[in-house]
């Protein structure tokens, strides 16, 4: 069965109209990513260079407020694109001030980041300690394994630091060999560089 030639043409029309608004749509969305992500990538580069694993929990808050913020006037073309890069400038602003204070005061910089936590000691894992951090001994085990020890016994000091690693300080029995603990001298290693 043939459609009728106004229907026909009514079809192709609404058809060029759709996917042209779409396009148009489209591309509107894309040229909000890319300045977005820009600023978002500048807002986080100003803020300094860390991996997700080193952010203080404040800097960790900061890092998922602006993606939240940043997806939605990249999306929603409703939204004006200032929507999301006046907050994404706001928290750089609230961060650069909260880095300046937690600088300059210990009170504050516990209050905010916290203070690293001492788990073994010289007597033995601190189970109180382990429990305030809501950690188990498995985990602790794992952490170890992953510093290279494989023993709480291999071990004089285990911290967990602010940013939630583990930093150790093994037994000196246990502690890596070094060329300085051989009395060998060893020539001074210069930084490698690709030409």
């Amino acid at each position: 069965m043939l459609l009728p030639k106004s229907t026909f043409f009514n079809f192709v029309y609404m058809y060029k109209t759709v996917n042209l608004s779409n396009t148009k749509n489209m591309l509107i969305v894309f040229t909000r990513a890319i300045i977005i992500y820009i600023c978002l990538l500048f807002a986080m580069r100003l803020m300094g260079k860390k991996q997700l694993g080193e952010l203080q929990p404040f800097e960790f808050a900061v890092t998922l407020v602006a993606a939240e913020l940043a997806c939605i006037p990249m999306s929603d073309t409703t939204v004006p694109i200032f929507y999301g890069l006046i907050p994404i400038f706001t928290l750089f602003v609230i961060h650069l001030i909260l880095t300046k204070i937690i600088k300059h005061s210990i009170k504050i910089r516990r209050v905010i980041n916290g203070k690293p936590i001492i788990i073994i000691d010289s007597n033995g894992i601190n189970y109180d300690a382990i429990s305030k951090l809501d950690m188990t001994v498995n985990d602790l085990l794992e952490s170890l394994r992953g510093c290279g020890y494989f023993s709480p016994s291999e071990v004089q000091y285990a911290i967990v630091e602010t940013n939630g690693d583990l930093t150790v300080v093994p037994k000196a029995e246990n502690a890596p060999l070094t060329p300085a603990d051989m009395g060998i001298k060893t020539d001074p290693k210069g930084i490698p560089y690709v030409l």
